[in-house]
């Protein structure tokens, strides 16, 4: 089977790429909807343009699952359940499997309560944060989701990473078209970001991160040894902290140093912490009141002037909708490398993936 040189993008079709990975996660031991899940989550997240939680995973998760850091758990375990409140052990399973699984107790919990909250202790990785909260929106509910990991950046003023490039999403319903979707890591720019710039040899600004001496830097491999730089400064910082607040030590699970790194050691767990929310917009008044409200706030943004130059403006995750669409018909631009290290992972586990197709 030849496979494209590694320097070549590809434009494949979702359905390929998205059965490519779940074959490879039906070698590895999970069912056929476990494995579709996790499959159609990172495929989304490549549909939209943010490849950095896409098809880049597959390799890692599939060597943690190997040397035993992620465990094959398809569902997480209740521990404590009271109202709208509840707080789930991933017992280290796939964070995409547990996150869906927290993200319907909440929903679920707003039906009855108005408000569902859920964290998830002893997780792993959930991909983009932009699916749960998203979940929750296309539910009828406003929807939170966040998560926490390894130590990246410094408080302001500090020499040494304290709190990590913690993902946040909130989703907006609106009762036409796609929901409004803010998706932001705390820092300047997603790890994983830097991590595709060095797989690719691009340079990155130089408000992303600092080299292992704490000074800006535009080289990816060099800031992969230094710290992350938290957007807005000591804005960013102080989100990135709550954040842990509400997962790690709301969920009685990991935080601060005890969140491992995705790519240090694959024989530790990860160990990081997620948190769900859903709201009921009829809970707080009449639900009519609030989608038409939601939809005009978003109509006076989307038809405010513009500065010279500009055709338009963009709601939060508007612009990645609208690269979702056009992907799914035109297919999903995937980097050389990433494709060709799909395929050497499908190759480990004997794996025969048909062609590409676009």
């Amino acid at each position: 089977m030849s496979q494209p040189p590694a320097t070549e993008p590809a434009v494949l079709s979702v359905s390929w790429l998205t059965d490519a990975v779940q074959q490879i996660f039906l070698a590895v031991g999970y069912s056929p909807l476990a494995a579709r899940t996790v499959a159609e989550s990172l495929v989304d997240a490549d549909l939209r343009g943010v490849a950095s939680h896409g098809a880049l995973l597959v390799p890692m998760y599939v060597e943690r699952i190997q040397r035993g850091s992620v465990s094959r758990a398809e569902s997480a375990e209740v521990l404590y359940e009271f109202g709208a409140v509840a707080t789930l052990d991933a017992h280290h399973g796939l964070g995409q499997l547990s996150g869906d699984q927290a993200m319907r107790m909440a929903i679920a919990k707003a039906r009855s309560f108005g408000v569902g909250a859920v964290t998830v202790r002893n997780a792993f990785h959930f991909g983009a944060a932009f699916r749960y909260a998203n979940a929750a929106a296309d539910a009828g509910c406003l929807g939170v989701a966040a998560a926490n990991t390894r130590p990246l950046m410094p408080a302001p003023g500090g020499a040494k990473p304290v709190v990590g490039n913690n993902p946040l999403a909130v989703a907006v319903p609106l009762p036409n078209g796609p929901s409004i979707v803010l998706d932001m890591a705390l820092s300047e720019a997603a790890l994983g970001k830097i991590r595709l710039a060095a797989q690719e040899g691009r340079s990155i600004p130089a408000t992303w991160a600092t080299d292992a001496t704490g000074r800006p830097t535009t080289d990816p491999v060099a800031a992969l040894d230094g710290m992350l730089l938290p957007t807005g400064g000591p804005k960013g910082y102080g989100l990135a902290l709550m954040v842990d607040v509400l997962t790690g030590v709301l969920s009685g699970g990991a935080f601060g140093a005890g969140v491992q790194g995705l790519y240090a050691d694959t024989t530790v767990p990860n160990n990081c912490a997620h948190f769900f929310l859903a709201i009921d917009p009829g809970a707080f008044g009449a639900a009519e009141d609030f989608a038409r409200n939601a939809l005009r706030l978003a109509d006076e943004i989307k038809a405010s002037p513009t500065k010279p130059g500009t055709d338009c403006v963009y709601l939060p995750g508007q612009l990645e909708h609208e690269r979702a669409e056009t992907a799914a018909r035109s297919g999903i631009r995937i980097d050389g490398g990433v494709l060709a290290a799909l395929h050497k992972t499908a190759e480990s586990l004997r794996v025969e993936l048909a062609s590409p197709s676009s």
